[in-house]
């Protein structure tokens, strides 16, 4: 099995509360740095062996100069029971699936948009689409390491299920007429968003229960996916808000 690296401040502090790391690295050059003093605190608690480096030769460790003195290598991630954690989940419970993701960047700032919109978990599929790496870990900001990601067989099946749970299901789509703003979306909700090139598959379109687009202005024809997902995220969590006033 390949080395798993986090790298950068936000996302190695993230890794260590949730008990992810096995080693830990330092740059020499960074080794005083106020802002890593709490890494080292943490690595200290948790008795997770720590080494002082050239940052040189982190970045050779793991092929990134992104480290910001910082690196850990993961330990093996152990398998998530996504049938037990949807079963347990809240009656209002709000889930983001990315169908198909593949850029890290793209994935990190859903992960992070979603972690502050207060998402109970992300689904993504086993394949063809983007893993938790490095660039993920750390355009996340640490989100990667404290909402829940599941990485799902089939998409379409999980979704009957969920809608058997009393989720509905509401799916970005450019072309429909369905303003997100004029919909309902609270209660137990699914958002769904597409890859970035060609957005979401025939058959996981037909299990939306109804389809929204983002009002917008000038001559751009769509957000990136990370924007969108930011947008839609936020305006579930404003009408959530809003309810318990």
């Amino acid at each position: 099995m390949a080395e798993e690296w986090i790298y950068g401040f936000h996302a190695v502090e993230a890794a260590l509360n949730a008990g992810e790391v096995e080693r830990l690295w330092l740059a020499q050059e960074r080794a005083n740095d106020v802002r890593l003093q709490g890494i080292r605190h943490l690595a200290d608690k948790r008795g997770i062996v720590l080494e002082i480096e050239p940052a040189q030769a982190l970045a050779r460790r793991c092929r990134s100069e992104q480290h910001q003195g910082v690196l850990a290598r993961a330990l093996p991630a152990s398998p998530r029971d996504w049938q037990a954690f949807a079963a347990q989940l809240p009656a209002d419970a709000l889930l983001l699936m990315l169908d198909g993701v593949t850029d890290p960047h793209n994935l990190g700032a859903c992960l992070r948009s979603a972690e502050a919109a207060g998402v109970n978990a992300v689904l993504l599929p086993k394949d063809n689409a983007c893993a938790i790496t490095a660039t993920v870990r750390k355009a996340a900001a640490g989100a990667a390491s404290r909402v829940p990601v599941f990485f799902l067989t089939n998409l379409a099946r999980s979704l009957a299920d969920l809608q058997k749970r009393n989720f509905w299901v509401a799916g970005l789509a450019g072309e429909s007429e369905q303003s997100v703003y004029a919909a309902d979306l609270r209660g137990p909700l699914v958002v769904v968003l597409g890859s970035e090139e060609k957005g979401m598959r025939r058959l996981i379109r037909e299990y939306c229960d109804y389809l929204l687009r983002i009002p917008m202005q000038g001559q751009i024809e769509s957000l990136n996916v990370s924007v969108a997902t930011a947008i839609v995220l936020f305006e579930a969590r404003r009408q959530r808000y809003n309810r318990v006033q």
